[in-house]
């Protein structure tokens, strides 16, 4: 039964965490815990932006689809992998691995793409106010969201693909604690240089030209606000970038660090912060420092008790 019958198991195994079983109760309670208030936090954003006409703008659409997709996006890992800590049996069927494999890619690229249109946001509010709203129309933001996460799922799709039609040769072994590319790359049993020149390709894709976007939109905004004479001004335009630039640093930094990295034990680790950590403190870091999300929760907190 330990076994599984092996010869007939068409699934995977995720070894994660299993060689440090001492950590896997605290791993568990501790994933609980950051996944309970990503799904807290992220809701939270989502409902006030859809509540308080004041965050009726594109930043908060914006801000809105970054909370769902962060959601979204470890709820694709998390409860997986909460589930594989409670239990001795690792294992994931075929299917479970493609879905997980293909959603998981396709939010991380969406989310990647969605960063650097939401920094041309902010080079509109500061750099163009007056025209703000105009640059800034529904229609456009509604178009700039949906590619993003059309371009996401197209990416996904093609490297999915690509990785499963890999022959294996019966190794069903993922050193991870879901089902990512890199380590199932491994189980491969014939020349996957192909492969991986293509995932670098797309890689340089997906995440440079957001990148690009973000230092040519904050390389702009730079400029702008120091031409600003008053301290107060400089401090209120740099005020409405802080918090998109230290969830920008926070995710590419995570991201560039795992790719650059050999270390089995330390990508996985990495990997929680990403897909644990980073979901769970985008809405914390986006409340901390605004105002107008601070606002509409006391309005909406006040409105409730004056109901009762």
């Amino acid at each position: 039964m330990e076994q599984r019958n092996e010869s007939s198991f068409a699934g995977f195994i995720l070894l994660g965490f299993s060689d440090r079983l001492e950590l896997e109760l605290v791993l568990f309670v501790v994933l609980l815990i950051f996944y309970i208030f990503t799904l807290l936090g992220n809701t939270t954003i989502i409902v006030l932006s859809y509540l308080d006409p004041r965050l009726d703008t594109p930043m908060y659409f914006f801000l809105s689809n970054l909370s769902f997709l962060d959601m979204c996006y470890t709820t694709s890992i998390v409860p997986q992998l909460l589930f594989n800590l409670s239990r001795a049996d690792k294992s994931i069927s075929f299917g479970g691995c493609v879905v997980q494999m293909y959603i998981s890619l396709a939010l991380g690229c969406t989310e990647c793409i969605l960063l650097g249109v939401m920094a041309i946001d902010r080079y509109a509010a500061v750099c163009r106010p007056l025209h703000y709203t105009v640059i800034m129309h529904p229609r456009l933001c509604a178009l700039m969201a949906s590619a993003s996460w059309i371009t996401g799922f197209a990416n996904s799709l093609l490297q999915t693909v690509l990785v499963f039609l890999l022959p294996r040769c019966g190794r069903n072994k993922l050193e991870h604690f879901f089902c990512e590319i890199p380590p199932f790359l491994k189980l491969a049993c014939v020349d996957t240089t192909m492969n991986v020149y293509e995932i670098f390709v797309a890689g340089i894709i997906i995440l440079l030209t957001p990148v690009a976007l973000i230092v040519f939109s904050y390389g702009r905004i730079v400029r702008a606000v120091l031409r600003i004479k008053s301290t107060a001004g400089q401090r209120k335009a740099f005020g409405t970038c802080g918090s998109h630039l230290t969830v920008v640093s926070l995710f590419f930094g995570t991201a560039i660090y795992v790719y650059y990295q050999d270390s089995q034990d330390e990508d996985k680790f990495m990997s929680l912060f990403y897909t644990a950590i980073i979901p769970m403190a985008n809405p914390l870091i986006y409340t901390l420092r605004n105002r107008d999300v601070k606002g509409a929760m006391k309005k909406v907190l006040w409105k409730d008790s004056d109901s009762r």
